[in-house]
């Protein structure tokens, strides 16, 4: 159920128990005791976080109280090293797929895909409840939805940030403008029958935003005033010192390095960059450039954002990339994908030579709007060497400000805290060394040591009484790998096994054994790879050959073996890689096959 209603001005304390007298919970679902449950021992309100709190990545955390669940976003993560040919991870959510009739909706707090991008794989999985967001994260979710043929079932309803109030089972919700790198990004004030909870992750303070709008710091004094329960907090920079670069800034460091330059200009950022794509339009319509767009993402994007008016594309400024040939060099700014040296993004193409329409030329600039994602330096290191190969001037953030993060810093990450004076406070989004640092950011502007809240995924969170705390309950909290279509088909064997393949290689042995004697009748065949080239390593491989004939003649006349063609295939594994090890001083994966004839 949404209330359109305006949020009141000015410090209020709220009154629980007029709050929760006559609740009507979404769609007509009322909240039943549980069966056999104590009528008179009220529940706890439980924090489940899903995702989120070991990673930057795959956020998502559900509220409980009862028989009533409120989930917070349902985010991916992008693969790190360890994971060869995964394509996504997103959260476990075996809890609440057990749960799913206690589901009354799912909140996203904007577009981006660490928040977002889990929700065609579990949608299903949590009983298909109701997703509620903002216009522009809307846009994006339902163009990604386009890409699963899900669009059509999808039950999605857009809310305005600061505007409406949500009735999710007993959870009475308030949205409040937040400003992060994306337009209609939003914070979350739930009223629950414990406390007021806030929910602000992925933000920062920025005073001259490119939308324009600033966070809602009326709203935030408000909730400060009205005796908040707990805070929850973005820690992505809780390490960095200071307040985050404001927008402006940006977009002035931008329009001096436009206005100095003699021919293209190709900047490369996140799709998702909104902002930062909106400051490139203005700085190229002040300075009579023509703007085209390259990259599926980053065009997918551009029109969704433009097609609500979260992106303003000034008139006849606007492209096809097709056409950039038509205009003199120093009329023109690319905007690409790219900026971490993805592997086939617009900007790695450019940078290889390989794209259609944008081959580098002797005075081109090549501005990369974004901080490399740890992991992601060699590819950007890899993609920026290629483009000064071709003669362009590549300028990235060490050089000047043409960066700012989305996330608060510490001097921010402290004044939330001093506005919203919570009782408990929670950090999230960040691996643990960020979620403890954060932690001792909240200490030093006066929150009591235990009153600081710090848990693992899957690790739940208690409130209770006016009391709270971290306990020994977990649920599953594993990660889930996408690989293709497989959805959860790959786990840690298989990963196991590919690292070893990508490592050392494999070693695969074909023996043809007569069905009659049970001997080979044939040479064992042998194929390599990734671990020797057979035509330049022939003595070895007779060596190989030799050793897998003794092998197969001891243990086929082996008593506890003849004729058990899965216990010899093992004897064979084990043994001949002993012997590769002593050969080589490498262990590769050996695959021996028998086939009788």
């Amino acid at each position: 159920m949404i209330t359109r209603e305006r949020t009141q001005r000015g410090p209020k304390k709220t009154d629980l128990s007029k709050t929760f007298g006559n609740l009507t919970p979404n769609a007509g679902v009322v909240s039943q005791p549980q069966p056999n449950a104590n009528p008179f021992k009220k529940p706890a309100l439980r924090i489940i976080p899903m995702g989120g709190l070991e990673e930057v990545g795959k956020n998502m955390t559900a509220i409980e109280y009862g028989n009533d669940i409120m989930i917070i976003d349902a985010g991916l993560m992008f693969p790190n090293e360890d994971m060869p040919g995964i394509d996504y991870v997103i959260p476990d959510v075996s809890y609440l797929a057990d749960n799913k009739s206690k589901i009354r909706g799912l909140v996203i707090t904007h577009g981006h895909l660490d928040h977002t991008g889990a929700i065609p794989y579990l949608y299903d999985k949590l009983g298909s409840p109701q997703i509620y967001s903002a216009p522009m994260t809307v846009g994006l979710i339902k163009k990604r939805l386009e890409e699963f043929s899900m669009e059509n079932r999808v039950k999605i309803t857009t809310v305005t940030p600061g505007e409406e109030i949500l009735q999710l089972g007993c959870f009475r919700i308030e949205t409040f403008r937040l400003n992060h790198n994306i337009p209609d990004s939003f914070g979350l004030s739930i009223t629950t029958p414990e406390g007021i909870l806030v929910y602000a992750t992925d933000w920062k303070f920025d005073h001259t935003p490119a939308d324009g709008k600033p966070t809602d710091f009326s709203k935030l004094a408000q909730l400060g005033g009205q005796g908040v329960l707990a805070l929850f907090s973005d820690s992505t920079n809780a390490e960095k010192p200071g307040h985050t670069i404001s927008e402006k800034e940006v977009e002035d460091s931008l329009f001096k390095l436009v206005e100095n330059a003699r021919g293209r200009i190709i900047m490369a950022t996140f799709a998702s960059l909104i902002s930062r794509i909106q400051q490139i339009l203005n700085v190229s319509k002040r300075l009579n450039r023509k703007v085209a767009f390259s990259g599926r993402s980053m065009i997918a994007n551009v029109e969704v954002a433009a097609s609500i008016k979260a992106l303003i594309i000034p008139p006849e400024t606007m492209i096809d990339v097709a056409d950039i040939g038509k205009y003199p060099d120093n009329r023109v700014t690319v905007v690409c994908t790219g900026s971490q040296g993805e592997e086939r993004s617009a900007l790695t193409r450019i940078a290889a030579g390989e794209h259609r329409q944008i081959k580098i030329k002797k005075g081109d600039t090549v501005i990369l709007s974004s901080s490399p994602i740890p992991g992601n330096e060699r590819s950007v290191s890899e993609v920026m060497d290629n483009l000064y190969r071709e003669g362009a001037r590549v300028i990235y953030q060490k050089m000047f400000d043409v960066h700012t993060s989305g996330h608060a810093y510490q001097e921010d990450l402290k004044l939330m805290i001093g506005l919203i004076k919570p009782k408990f406070f929670v950090p999230i989004h960040g691996e643990r060394h960020k979620l403890m640092v954060h932690a001792g950011l909240a200490q030093d502007v006066g929150i009591p040591e235990e009153n600081i809240l710090v848990s693992d995924n899957g690790q739940i969170i208690e409130f209770e009484g006016g009391k709270g705390g971290v306990t020994n309950k977990r649920v599953p909290a594993s990660y889930v790998m996408v690989d293709g279509l497989g959805v959860g088909d790959v786990g840690n064997i298989v990963l196991r096994d590919r690292k070893a393949m990508a490592e050392d290689g494999i070693f695969v042995v074909i023996v043809t054994v007569s069905h009659e004697s049970g001997q080979i009748v044939t040479s064992p065949d042998i194929i390599s790879r990734g671990f020797i080239y057979m035509r330049e390593n022939e003595d070895l491989v007779h060596k190989a050959r030799a050793e897998i004939k003794r092998l197969f003649a001891k243990h086929a006349v082996d008593k506890r073996s003849r004729g058990d063609w899965g216990l010899i295939k093992t004897k064979i594994r084990e043994e001949l890689g002993d012997f590769l090890y002593k050969e080589t001083e490498r262990r590769p994966m050996v695959i021996p096959v028998v086939i009788e004839v």
